[in-house]
């Protein structure tokens, strides 16, 4: 408890955009949230004001980290499940929990819990070998979506694979390098969906509506909500099925379900048990953000109004392009001429190309000119012009 506020002191392990938007919502519920980063110029260390610098990976920077805490969270899921096992049996409060945040961590482990809950997968199977991906290949048809099974994020760690020959030198290599490999069939998409819950220790959910999440070389670009001419069955069903995920898997915070719509239904992609950037969207778009949720979740609070702010919202990615040109100082004063209604959020990164460096999120009533104008305020960011 800080003897300050008499509020407690949540903190969040990895110094990313994430937490740096979660700490401007701890703001507001009057607190400073505990940082532990990698490096001052982290985006959460730049604007943070109680940071604790050292590796996710090392037990004692985060027993350090943890003891003037009263709840620990997580902006990454890269913490090894060993070293939260190890700080939960010596008493620390840590939300989502190990048992659930591994199925975040470890695509074996997802599939396997969601095929023993009925939820909809891709068919899949784990590979040991390079004949196990061949097999596969061979039975549901090329091309197929190889994965490793733990680190992978924005494409990386993903692959598709064409062929048998291909299949047979990619799996020898990754697998002789020590990864460990998942395949999956390659699913007939419409669109890509996400959906976001948040459950409270004390078992409350709420959910936010359904996003279409339009992704460009692995990387997601554009975030459109609610999503445009989804039937409201399925919307509904959508955010069912996050529910009940979020309940099974005894998730605390916020889970960000990603899913495939097909033509014969939803099929979950990805987990992941944290704010997302699927719902950067709800800063400004819903009555409660998703990281003054995610607070109020691991506090146990009850949860906030999920509602929409305007009928459409779009987000757009911001994505760093190649160096030089005009400032970001000067680019904002562009952007800002042309789009007043424009929110940008710039996350203090150094700039590479394809990096997400902040988004930007307009309202409005008209799907094709909010998808417009937000559209353009990236690109006033990323290159310079509109």
């Amino acid at each position: 408890m800080d003897s300050r506020t008499g509020l407690p002191v949540v903190g969040m392990v990895g110094g990313g955009q994430l937490a740096r938007m979660t700490h401007q919502a701890a703001i507001a519920l009057g607190q400073s949230l505990r940082v532990l980063a990698l490096a001052p110029d982290d985006g959460a260390a730049l604007v943070a004001a109680d940071v604790q610098y050292g590796d996710h990976t090392d037990l004692a920077a985060l027993r350090t980290f943890a003891k003037a805490c009263d709840v620990v969270t997580f902006d990454h899921e890269q913490v090894p499940t060993e070293h939260i096992r190890a700080l939960a049996a010596e008493g620390v409060k840590l939300f989502p929990s190990a048992d659930a945040l591994v199925h975040a961590q470890d695509k074996r482990v997802m599939r396997e819990r969601l095929t023993a809950l009925g939820a909809p997968n891709p068919a899949w199977s784990p590979v040991g070998a390079p004949a196990d991906l061949v097999a596969f290949g061979e039975e549901h048809g090329w091309p197929v979506v190889l994965k490793t099974a733990r680190g992978g994020y924005d494409g990386r760690g993903v692959w598709v694979v064409a062929d048998a020959e291909q299949a047979a030198e990619l799996a020898a290599t990754l697998l002789a390098g020590g990864s460990r490999l998942i395949v999956e069939e390659r699913v007939t998409l419409r669109r890509e969906l996400a959906v976001q819950v948040a459950r409270s220790p004390f078992g409350q959910v709420a959910a936010y509506p359904v996003v279409e999440t339009v992704q460009r070389d692995g990387i997601c670009v554009e975030v459109l909500a609610p999503a445009p001419d989804l039937p409201e069955e399925l919307a509904v069903a959508a955010q069912q099925l996050a529910i009940d995920l979020a309940t099974a898997l005894g998730v605390v915070g916020m889970l960000a379900v990603e899913l495939f719509d097909t033509p014969t239904g939803l099929v979950v992609n990805e987990l992941a048990m944290r704010p997302h950037n699927s719902g950067h969207w709800t800063i400004e778009g819903a009555r409660t953000s998703q990281f003054e949720q995610h607070l109020r979740a691991v506090l146990d609070y009850p949860m906030g109004d999920t509602s929409l702010t305007a009928p459409v919202v779009v987000m757009a990615n911001v994505l760093g392009g190649e160096p030089g040109g005009i400032s970001v100082d000067e680019r904002l004063h562009h952007l800002f001429a042309a789009e007043p209604g424009a929110k940008v959020h710039l996350y203090g990164k150094q700039v590479r190309p394809g990096r997400k460096i902040g988004h930007v999120t307009v309202l409005g009533d008209d799907l094709d000119e909010v998808r417009a104008r937000a559209a353009r305020a990236a690109r006033w960011l990323r290159e310079g012009h509109g």
